[in-house]
């Protein structure tokens, strides 16, 4: 789901709760002892909202460093391959180098494109290219069982499986069950500071404050955690640079 429209969802959500936990206080009557139970009712609660918003945050972040990891790791396999390709017969080298240079293309678009339609056309490219380069080096390396082609048939399977590694960090995602238990606390909490801030001068202002500070809290662990939407997202500058080194 794109951050802005969780954000969305979720100020509308905390808003329309806070309201109605005004309307619950405004039916109900007033005693003194039972504001004082409140008060510490919603203590806890909002402690452990902003426990799990952590906790979430955590996860978020967790998965996002290791896109980044795995960005590198890419760079370095591909880069690796492209000298090991050398060791190979000259026109099966020229081959190899020519394929990854393709292949180098298309991972950086993967990084960089946003489009649902176009990623489902740049992995298809990708799988082609992996069969392709694979067929490239073993070839040679069944025609010639030495050492340094098997060196550079195993560089190719770096190459793969970097990819493999990379595909599943970007689905790696934080779980629904954690999203929805997020939502229930934060629908409770809302509630209770609904219910609580009545009597103030400014309730319908203070009303606003939780749901639009949680609301931002959604945002940003949602716009970390979508690796294709939002403002935060891994740059392919190792891809980058290596396509530049290469004079790509």
């Amino acid at each position: 789901m794109h951050p802005v429209l969780v954000f969305a969802l979720t100020f509308a959500a905390l808003w329309l709760a806070s309201t109605a936990g005004s309307w619950l206080r405004s039916r109900t009557p007033d005693t003194g002892d039972e504001q004082e139970d409140l008060g510490v009712i919603l203590a806890a609660t909002l402690t452990l909202l902003a426990f799990i918003i952590g906790f979430s945050s955590s996860m978020a972040t967790n998965r996002y460093d290791q896109r980044k990891i795995y960005e590198e790791a890419e760079a370095n396999a591909i880069g690796t391959e492209i000298l090991r390709a050398d060791l190979l017969p000259p026109e099966d080298a020229a081959n190899v180098r020519k394929l990854l240079g393709a292949y180098l293309n298309q991972r950086i678009l993967f990084y960089t494109n946003q489009d649902e339609t176009k990623q489902a056309q740049i992995d298809q490219a990708t799988s082609r290219l992996q069969a392709d380069l694979w067929a490239a080096v073993r070839g040679p390396a069944m025609a010639m069982p030495t050492p340094l082609a098997a060196l550079v048939l195993a560089g190719m399977n770096d190459v793969i499986n970097s990819q493999g590694y990379t595909q599943s960090a970007f689905w790696n995602r934080i779980p629904i069950a954690v999203w929805v238990l997020m939502a229930a606390i934060a629908l409770c909490s809302t509630v209770l500071f609904g219910y609580r801030a009545l009597h103030s001068k400014h309730a319908r202002e203070i009303a606003l404050v939780l749901p639009f500070v949680v609301s931002i809290a959604f945002l940003l662990i949602a716009d970390i955690d979508a690796p294709r939407h939002g403002l935060i997202h891994v740059s392919p500058q190792n891809l980058e640079n290596l396509a530049k080194s290469l004079g790509g």
